[in-house]
């Protein structure tokens, strides 16, 4: 019976704390939405009050009457943030591939310096390198430049190389027995089971993307090619802050990434996990026949 008490206790301490992380989790973006509800008189009230006591979407007529190009930039975002992910779940899983399971001459040196890649800052070769190659090619202000460089991520292709380096390699050695080639065992075999991990990715480098100032800042030069990061710089000028309209295009520009997160996550955890022990059973079990 002391048992029985003990363990329901712990379920309601562990749900009450649950709530609590939650409601901490969650505050930022109910303020968020809520403040830019507000007028701007009522944003920088002291001391701040997180329910407004008037209602008013002016803030979003305001965003839209401050940049005309909206739509440009949210399309231009848009463009870069899921092409950058397309390319980075693709070339990362085959480079993670690659670098776990083909043996090739250099193998260990070239993913040494993948490695080091990873330690050097973005701020580091932003100017000197990047804008200067890019200025030399023609290709600045463009779909090109900004793609280019965001092709293949090299904390994807580690991460995705420790996760085939764990898959047994008696499923490969089976298929190939079959008479399978490296595409239709990469395709086929590795691909589908690696597709928690090309998620993670997925979701990784598009809310990078997406989030980004200091790349397409310096990459592009004209409205037309700006995104919504950008476009929200716009606001905050060198002595006037706009609270207003900044609070609102920043909610503008975070719904679409808390839509995808949430259908992703979904997809993530309560299924992916599941297909890969399905099939990792599956195949395991005509291995061994």
């Amino acid at each position: 019976m002391n048992n029985i008490k003990t363990y329901k206790l712990s379920i309601v301490l562990i749900v009450i704390s649950m709530c609590i992380v939650l409601a901490i989790v969650l505050y930022p973006f109910i303020w968020l939405f809520l403040s830019s509800l507000k007028f701007e008189m009522d944003i920088v009230k002291f001391p701040p009050e997180t329910l407004p006591e008037r209602l008013t979407f002016s803030q979003y007529f305001r965003v839209w009457q401050k940049l005309p190009p909206l739509l440009t930039m949210t399309r231009n975002t848009f463009i870069f943030s899921t092409m950058t992910t397309f390319t980075n779940c693709l070339l990362c899983a085959m480079g993670g591939y690659a670098f776990a399971r083909i043996p090739f001459k250099g193998k260990n040196i070239v993913f040494a310096f993948i490695l080091i890649s990873m330690m050097v800052p973005f701020q580091v070769f932003m100017i000197p390198p990047l804008y200067i190659i890019e200025y030399g090619m023609g290709i600045l202000d463009s779909y090109i430049g900004l793609l280019l460089p965001r092709l293949t991520w090299p904390f994807g292709i580690y991460m995705l190389r420790s996760f085939f380096s764990s898959i047994p390699k008696s499923i490969e050695e089976a298929a190939r027995i079959d008479g399978a080639n490296e595409y239709v065992i990469f395709w086929r075999i590795m691909f589908p089971l690696c597709l928690p991990a090309v998620l993670t990715i997925g979701i990784m480098t598009l809310v990078n993307n997406w989030n980004d100032l200091a790349y397409p800042l310096i990459l592009t030069n004209s409205v037309q090619m700006r995104t919504l990061s950008v476009g929200l710089a716009m606001f905050v000028g060198q002595r006037v802050i706009e609270y207003g309209p900044t609070l609102a295009a920043a909610m503008v520009s975070l719904i679409p990434l808390m839509i995808v997160y949430v259908f992703l996550q979904k997809f993530f955890c309560q299924r992916c996990s599941y297909v890969r022990t399905k099939r990792l059973r599956n195949i395991e079990r005509v291995c061994k026949k």
